[in-house]
């Protein structure tokens, strides 16, 4: 074996031998064992890296088996070269502090949905950690209807999304209503986008205003019946053809910008045209009935 090839086979451990870490430095590795009281970790180097279950997170819940397994990578700031037992203190706590705020950041701004655990009850709202970062939800965000008990998001798993995420002042604000409302919106823009326009809906007057009332179609669909297309009358109020719980049938005229315009005078027109078409065929038919008739008397010869 050549000098060359002696070198190859040991250039790992000789550049494991000439890296230099130190205190503050923020650094990756590989799980490679898990404790009750620790991780051990791989950092490519000639120590091994021991991570406390202390500087895992400050989220009490945390269950680390339920969030890591031997392979994993993880980042961690170093503590102490020499933890006098010949392995380097690791803070993964002091890591998350400084990246999870970044990626909360950007999480806000592309509105990125984040998994948490409702960790305990204060005054108007709850706490959860996200990212290892602890997180008030108010009460108002909690969810899409008002809630008057916090008490019951205790220990509920959320899906939340960061409305607030200010480092500086350790201030982090997530909302669980956030992500209803835009999964609300969204579900409703699918149905809207397979309406459509000229069909005929049934539904019920759900508010009337003086420009005109507001038709609830049901499954989260509400259109706006203007005052013009309600009746072919002239009106000055809707509440002179309409009333609140009414059910009505409307025509769909179109869905646009998120808004749904509706029609009852189009269907008026209608109707108006189908009774016309029948009265014509109607005469046509007396008209064919009396002529045939008469043709058939005038056949007749008496005596």
């Amino acid at each position: 074996m050549s000098d060359v090839e002696r070198m190859e086979d040991y250039k790992e451990e000789l550049e494991r031998s000439f890296r230099k870490l130190k205190v503050g430095d923020i650094v990756t590795g590989t799980i490679i064992f898990i404790s009750e009281d620790s991780l051990t970790v791989d950092l490519n180097y000639y120590a091994p890296g021991i991570i406390t279950m202390e500087e895992i997170t400050e989220d009490p819940g945390f269950v680390v088996e339920e969030h890591y397994k031997v392979g994993d990578e993880v980042k961690a700031t170093i503590l102490r070269v020499d933890d006098g037992a010949g392995n380097i203190l690791l803070s993964m706590k002091e890591a998350t502090g400084v990246l999870a705020w970044d990626e909360l950041m950007a999480d806000k701004e592309a509105e990125n949905v984040i998994p948490v655990k409702v960790l305990m009850s204060v005054n108007g709202g709850v706490v959860a950690y996200a990212k290892g970062i602890r997180g008030f939800i108010p009460a108002s965000q909690l969810s899409l209807a008002y809630v008057e008990d916090v008490d019951a998001f205790v220990n509920r798993s959320l899906e939340v999304t960061p409305i607030t995420v200010d480092q500086e002042h350790n201030k982090l604000v997530l909302s669980a209503k956030a992500v209803l409302k835009k999964r609300k919106e969204e579900e409703i823009a699918r149905k809207m986008a397979h309406m459509i326009p000229g069909n005929v809906y049934e539904g019920v007057v759900d508010s009337i205003m003086p420009y005109g009332a507001f038709i609830n179609l049901g499954e989260g669909l509400s259109g706006l019946l203007h005052i013009s297309r309600i009746s072919q009358k002239r009106l000055n109020s809707p509440s002179e053809v309409l009333k609140e719980g009414q059910q009505v049938k409307v025509k769909l005229l179109k869905v646009e910008d998120g808004k749904i315009s509706l029609s009852m005078k189009e269907l008026e027109e209608t109707m108006e045209e189908v009774e016309a078409d029948d009265m014509e065929v109607l005469e046509h038919t007396e008209e064919e009935i009396g002529t045939s008739l008469g043709s058939l008397l005038g056949g007749i010869k008496l005596g």
